[in-house]
């Protein structure tokens, strides 16, 4: 079972956790989430198309990310999860950390913290190796390729994370 750290409306963590996607939260419980923009010194950035099965947004394209588990932290969560999602250890990459944005969705028990790294680094197709059982495959996009899919309405978390592209 997988357990999130609870955060408090300031970021802090609470002493509390919960299991993960357990949407019981209180007013005021936070949990933190991560995002990595991956880009190449091309111009192009790795995008993963979500799988059917996904109950969200299933055929979606993103970014990897994921939950923070407890007793991680946001750095050691964010390359986790581009490890596990497309393979690349982008750990040695330029980039890190940009910014951080915070969601209230009270009526869904769902409150969470997004931190968004962008890291860049050269890498080949060939050291992509996607985790199926989340992506059904993956596009080298440019930026209007990535603005066209969010104007379709079918990238997710586009218009908060924007400006970590370029």
């Amino acid at each position: 079972m997988e357990l999130w750290d609870i955060y408090n409306e300031n970021k802090q963590k609470t002493g509390r956790t919960m299991k993960r996607n357990d949407w019981n939260m209180k007013a005021g419980d936070f949990h933190l989430t991560v995002l990595a923009v991956i880009g190449r010194h091309d111009g192009k950035y790795l995008i993963t198309k979500r799988v059917m099965t996904k109950s969200w947004a299933p055929g979606w394209w993103e970014v990897s990310g994921g939950g923070v588990m407890a007793g991680e932290n946001s750095k050691e969560a964010v390359l986790r999860e581009v490890r596990e999602e497309t393979g690349l250890d982008v750990s040695g990459w330029e980039g890190g950390y940009l910014f951080t944005y915070k969601r209230e969705n009270p009526e869904e028990g769902d409150n969470y913290f997004v931190d968004v790294y962008r890291f860049i680094g050269d890498f080949d197709e060939k050291d992509i190796h996607l985790q199926e059982t989340e992506t059904d495959g993956y596009m080298l996009a440019g930026l209007q390729e990535i603005k066209d899919l969010a104007q379709q309405g079918i990238f997710l978390h586009y218009e908060s994370i924007k400006q970590a592209f370029g």
